[in-house]
This record gives structure tokens, C-alpha cells and sequence, in this order.
């Protein structure tokens, strides 16, 4: 059992759930960059399965909405149409997880039965679901955060959200690299330590990013390397009256912690380029080194591209494409990690 081939439609299903997965983060950033998150404001797994159906279904949902805070402060006016295009982004958001719910459960049932997973591939799929689970009610948490005084979804739960999401779609590609056969080779064997450390690296810098996103820090300082015209760093992250708990529990209200976060951000992509070259010219060969040395050149471009036109609002565009090479960038440094860390490992 434990040495059986993975089937071909076992692996079809959970490339299939790792493909959804991506794009329900994607989807997610869509949804946090439009400002859409609030825009249901209740959580029904079932019958919020169903979006509003004629002009009276429409106008309670919309006088929901009026009610929070973000309408109150932010949005006063928006009209009906621009209530339902934040509305379908988060309905989106919402279905697209229903959805990755039955493309789960279902086939897993039916492979379950057949005998067509192994024991140990079981288990990692039990801990998939479970991570799922969290994710689905810290997603109504960070929601509800956002439904009582601040116009926004609190950044540090919005952070864990999205590692949350990160985690679990870590899992299952951990998991199916686990069912391939990958061979050992000396070309690794000195790479463990580099891409433990650069994938840590990794994770941090995309959790930065979140708080990036949840504060909108890039709106602060929408130019690079300098964040304004006079400073690299901004006086404020060094004066001694900066550091007060209350500037990182209010932090929408002091300007301390989003320029913090921005600094921290961009000094921790440098430390990864930095990191990252020094295997780069030793491994050039290998292919998975030349990908992720591309995609890691592509992520500091994207977020240098993103700063530069966060005028105002951040760009949809180059935001979310700065988030989904993001996740590339992590699945790539997972995989480098097995490969140096397992060499040859199957069921």
C-alpha cells in the first residue's frame, strides 16, 4: 500500500486543488484591493450560497451595507451599481471556496474507498482539510473585524488570513511532492541550509506583504529606492516616541508602523536577492535555481512597479500579479526544499 503508484486521476485532482487554491487567494486580493470584503455583511454557508436575486433582495443587501463603517466613512453616496461590482467580487470570493469544498470532498470520498491513497496520503489530506477549515472562519473573523469601528478589515488578521491560505496550499504541495518519485543528486546536497533559510526568508516577506496590503502602506510612500524625495528611511521609524504600543494597535491612526512594515519590506527582498545569488552563480545550471532566480528578479520589479503607481489607490493590476508570483515564488522554494532535504522519497 504504502509503494503503490499514485494514479493519474488521483494526481489530476490534486493539481486540481492546488490550482483552485492559487486562485482563491488571487481572488482574494482582488477582493482586498477593490475594497469588496465588507460587502456581505453575514456569513451563511448555505443560503449564502445564493446572491440576491431581484431590486428588493439588492436594496437589503445594500442597506446592510450601509450600515458599516466603511460605507459611513468611505463610501457615502455609492451608487447601486458600484455597490453590486464590490458585492460580486466578495460573492465570488465566497462561492469559489464552496466550490473548492465539493471539488474536495468528493473525489476524496470516492478515492478513500477505492483503496487509491495511501495511508500517509490520507492523513496529509485529513490536515488539508482541517487548515481549510480554519481558514474558511478566520476569513469571518477578519470580515467582522472590519464591521464594527475601522472602514477596513483589520491588517493583522487579514495577515494571518492569507498565511493561513499560504499554509494550506503549502501542505498539499508538500504532499504531492511526497508522491512523486524525485531522484537524489549531489547537486543538492549543499542546498539544504541556503533553501531552509531562503524559504523562511520567503514567508516572512510574504506575510510583510499582507501587512502591507492591509495598511495600504504603499500609499504612504509611492516611490523607490527613496521613500520620499528626502529619505531612504523615514526619521520616524528612529525617534523613541515611535515605538509605543498604541501605535501598533492604532496603527491606521500614526504614520509609525506602515512605514515600519514598507521598510521592513523592501530590505527583506534585498536580503533574499542577496541570499539567493550567492547560490545562483554556483547553481546556474540547475533549472529550478533559474526559475526561481527569474521569478525572484520578476517579484522585485512587480513590487517596485506597484509602489510607483499606488497614487491615490493601489493598482489592481500590478498588485495582484506581485501577489501571484508571490505564491510562485513560495511553491518553488517548497519544492527546492524537498529536493534538498528528501532526495529520493515516495509512498
Amino acid at each position: 500500500m504504502h509503494n503503490q503508484p499514485l494514479r493519474n486521476s488521483v494526481k489530476i485532482w490534486l493539481w486540481t486543488g492546488l490550482v483552485m487554491l492559487f486562485f482563491q487567494i488571487i481572488i482574494g486580493g482582488i477582493t482586498r484591493l477593490t475594497g469588496s470584503g465588507l460587502s456581505i455583511t453575514k456569513w451563511e454557508i448555505v443560503t449564502g450560497a445564493i446572491p440576491p436575486l431581484n431590486a428588493r433582495q439588492w436594496d437589503e443587501a445594500f442597506n446592510e451595507y450601509k450600515a458599516t463603517p466603511q460605507y459611513q466613512k468611505i463610501n457615502q453616496g455609492m451608487t447601486a451599481g458600484q455597490f453590486k461590482w464590490i458585492y460580486f467580487w466578495e460573492y465570488l470570493h465566497r462561492l469559489w471556496a464552496r466550490s473548492m469544498g465539493f471539488v474536495f470532498l468528493i473525489p476524496l470520498i470516492y478515492f478513500w474507498f477505492k483503496g487509491y491513497l495511501s495511508s500517509k496520503l490520507k492523513k496529509d489530506l485529513i490536515v488539508v482539510f482541517f487548515l481549510a477549515g480554519i481558514v474558511g472562519a478566520f476569513g469571518w473573523i477578519m470580515v467582522a473585524s472590519g464591521l464594527v469601528d475601522r472602514p477596513w478589515v483589520n491588517a493583522y488578521k487579514l495577515t494571518l488570513h492569507l498565511g493561513l491560505a499560504l499554509l494550506t496550499m503549502s501542505y498539499l504541495w508538500w504532499a504531492y511532492l511526497k508522491t512523486g518519485k524525485y531522484l537524489s543528486s549531489s547537486d543538492y546536497v549543499h542546498h539544504q541550509k541556503p533553501a531552509k533559510n531562503l524559504l523562511i526568508l520567503i514567508s516572512i516577506q510574504i506575510l510583510l506583504g499582507g501587512m502591507m496590503s492591509g495598511m495600504k502602506a504603499a500609499l504612504m510612500y509611492p516611490n523607490f529606492p527613496k521613500m520620499n524625495q528626502d529619505w531612504w528611511i523615514d526619521p520616524i521609524i528612529f525617534q523613541a516616541s515611535s515605538w509605543k504600543l498604541i501605535h501598533f494597535i492604532d496603527y491606521d491612526r500614526y504614520a509609525f508602523l506602515p512605514a515600519l512594515v514598507q521598510v521592513l519590506h523592501r530590505f527583506t527582498a534585498f536580503l533574499i536577492l542577496f541570499l539567493f545569488l550567492q547560490i545562483l552563480f554556483k547553481s546556474f545550471r540547475l533549472p529550478l535555481i533559474r526559475y526561481m532566480g527569474f521569478l525572484l528578479i520578476l517579484q522585485i520589479v512587480l513590487g517596485i512597479l506597484t509602489l510607483l503607481n499606488s497614487i491615490g489607490s493601489i493598482p489592481i493590476f500590478w498588485g495582484i500579479a506581485h501577489q501571484a508570483v508571490a505564491i510562485l515564488l513560495l511553491m518553488s522554494g517548497i519544492k527546492w526544499w524537498y529536493l534538498a532535504r528528501m532526495g529520493r522519497y515516495r509512498y
